[in-house]
């Protein structure tokens, strides 16, 4: 039995009918994590709709029990989208303690492609979302061009990375890559070799 919310006791000496709030039970918060996991996975790979039925089942709960946590499609779709938004934007900080501040940038921007193609699979339920208000505008661009600038602020005081770039400019070249490699039929090595371009673009030259 999957339920998340079990008919429980009422405390010592409060009446029946008044129930004191309470947290989350452990089972119920370990089910919402396998569903937002599994649905990350599902919309990265999806060419279609995700089907929130397979979610379920893979997740291994009953639809009802994800109906509980997320009662639309919006609502995984939001809760989906924060998680993978978080991840990518939170990366950074481990990814410049691990590797040199270009190797940081490589490693990033694999992570942040991952992220686009997450993103692609659940775009019509979030433009949707977003026209009508029941899917809050997140600042993603805001997020994303930060976290590109500290990686280029710790590359150009490494000397790795060119001091002189605009954030934001760097961020509308990935984007430009990912929107082409999602509408035309780009093979992963050429979405690799134009990331490497890109790279050779933020790197300092040394005049001949």
């Amino acid at each position: 039995m999957d339920s998340d919310d079990p008919a429980g006791a009422a405390p010592e000496g409060k009446p029946r009918g008044a129930r004191a709030p309470r947290a989350p039970r452990a089972d119920a918060l370990r089910n919402r994590e396998k569903l937002v996991r599994v649905a990350r996975a599902a919309f990265a790979a999806a060419d279609g709709t995700v089907s929130l039925e397979g979610v379920a089942r893979e997740a291994g709960v009953g639809i009802g029990t994800l109906y509980r946590h997320f009662p639309a499609r919006e609502d995984l779709v939001e809760a989906v989208y924060a998680a993978e938004l978080d991840d990518v934007t939170g990366s950074v900080p481990a990814l410049l303690q691990e590797l040199p501040p270009d190797a940081a940038l490589r490693a990033w921007i694999e992570r942040y492609a991952a992220f686009v193609a997450t993103k692609r699979g659940m775009l019509d339920t979030l433009r949707a979302g977003w026209a009508s208000g029941r899917i809050a505008t997140p600042a993603t661009r805001e997020r994303i061009t930060a976290a590109v600038a500290t990686l280029l602020a710790a590359g150009a005081e490494a000397g790795s990375l060119r001091g002189d770039v605009e954030p934001e400019d760097a961020v509308l070249m990935l984007m430009g890559i990912f929107l082409a490699a999602g509408t035309v039929d780009s093979a992963p090595e050429q979405t690799g070799r134009l990331i490497d371009l890109v790279m050779d673009a933020l790197r300092p030259t040394t005049a001949g």
